[in-house]
């Protein structure tokens, strides 16, 4: 009984040590299990908002235009292109933002998940952003959030203090938003500026 008890602090005290192989595989497996619950889970409320999606005409690119600031935090708009995606049947809108001497940048691009194709087009991206991840290297780290009850991922790279965020605004419209010289704190700063709210 002794050896027995003496067997199973062993493997406890092995188990519970942060770096050995055994406790890295059963947090992967515990991570694996977890995502696919959640894939499953968004799955099946997919379904039906992809029905709803298929339904809905897309924005216009004049509708997309007219939305679109013309200055976001301080930053002028200094382009803009709506409808690249138009050929594929998908409403999409990009910009682009910076300040007066150029030293940030502040870009988006919005797609309209919007009719048979953008229902497609970003069912995708739900996918995505239903795991729940998180990685960091000297590099810069990449993750997902939950940010005012939105899920969304968030990219960091610390050598050129650039920032990338990816979210689904209302299970229909996905935005990309890129901050150069921007951390994630003033890119998310002015994804909140940009009123998503208003879109659709």
């Amino acid at each position: 009984m002794k050896k027995y008890v003496l067997a199973l602090f062993i493997f406890s005290a092995f188990v519970s040590c942060k770096d050995n192989p055994v406790s890295k595989k059963i947090k992967e497996t515990k991570e694996a299990v977890s995502n696919t619950t959640n894939a499953v889970e968004e799955m099946t409320k997919m379904q039906d908002d992809i029905k709803e999606l298929q339904e809905i005409t897309p924005l216009t690119n004049a509708e997309l235009k007219s939305w679109l600031p013309d200055e976001v935090n301080g930053m002028k708009r200094i382009s803009y292109k709506a409808g690249q995606a138009g050929m594929m049947g998908i409403a999409s809108i990009e910009a682009a933002y910076a300040n007066e001497d150029k030293s940030k940048k502040f870009s988006i691009n919005i797609i309209d998940g919007a009719g048979q194709v953008g229902a497609a087009a970003t069912a995708g991206m739900r996918m995505v952003m239903s795991q729940d991840f998180e990685e960091e290297s000297e590099n810069g780290s990449r993750r997902t959030v939950t940010k005012n009850g939105t899920k969304a991922i968030e990219e960091y790279r610390s050598g050129n203090n650039n920032s990338t965020i990816q979210l689904m605004e209302g299970n229909r419209f996905y935005l990309e938003a890129k901050g150069n010289n921007m951390d994630l704190d003033e890119t998310w700063d002015a994804i909140d500026e940009i009123d998503l709210d208003k879109l659709g």
